[in-house]
């Protein structure tokens, strides 16, 4: 007969807290490379709302007019969204582990960016299907964060399940990014206009980090890493 999944899971902790490291190297490349290009796009973004390239080609000149033309809405989406993202990898540092601080801060933040994006969807570049991407993925994201801001007293574990899924999805606007360039590459090639291909990025950008961080939160080494974080006090 072999061993019970919380056994093992309680069996995989020990071993991590005894020095075993068990979290993959390479979801931690992809948490900080996803963190660094969010901080690049939003940096891109209010460079190009405060001084508009005079020489960026037609198709990325045609993006920047039509966020310019909604620079509030914009900044109100992007700037809580960068905070967040900023915000996002205190809750896996060690030394704040226990720390309430983060979370009072990123709980709000959450409601602020999950709001404006659905405004924001009003003026999708890909249409529907974007919009689509945009309705699911954030109605994800929110509930999420509810789920972590219901759980966050007495339920440690299970409160940081439901905020890596939020950080997760929320990240998956980083991955839309490569995704677009490979379009945008291959426009010559396709003929596809952004328009025709901002709402099939989204999909597949948000997908690959819900299903990737999903399936790992649900294997062993997911669910001990986890538990591991959870019990762990602060430095």
């Amino acid at each position: 007969m072999g061993r019970e999944p919380q056994t093992e899971i309680r069996t995989y902790t020990a071993n991590a807290m005894k020095g075993v490291h068990t979290s993959p190297r390479w979801l931690r490349i992809g948490f900080w490379a996803c963190v660094v290009i969010s901080v690049a796009v939003v940096f891109r973004r209010i460079a190009a709302l405060a001084h508009p390239p005079q020489s960026a080609p037609p198709q990325l000149a045609g993006l920047d007019a039509m966020f310019a033309s909604h620079a509030a809405l914009t900044l109100a989406h992007i700037l809580p969204a960068l905070a967040f993202v900023v915000l996002a990898p205190f809750v896996y540092l060690r030394r704040f582990a226990g720390a309430g601080w983060p979370d009072r801060l990123l709980f709000p933040l959450g409601i602020v960016v999950g709001a404006t994006a659905y405004a924001m969807s009003v003026y999708s570049v890909g249409g529907w299907v974007e919009r689509s991407a945009v309705l699911l993925f954030n109605s994800l994201f929110l509930f999420s964060l509810a789920r972590a801001w219901q759980l966050r007293r007495g339920e440690p574990r299970l409160k940081l399940l439901w905020m890596t899924r939020a950080i997760a999805i929320l990240l998956g606007i980083a991955t839309t990014r490569p995704v677009m360039g490979i379009f945008f590459a291959t426009s010559p090639l396709t003929h596809l206009a952004p328009k025709q291909f901002f709402g099939i990025a989204f999909w597949i950008g948000f997908s690959i980090n819900t299903v990737v961080v999903e399936l790992w939160l649900r294997s062993l080494e997911g669910q001990s890493q986890i538990e591991r974080m959870a019990m762990r006090p602060a430095a």
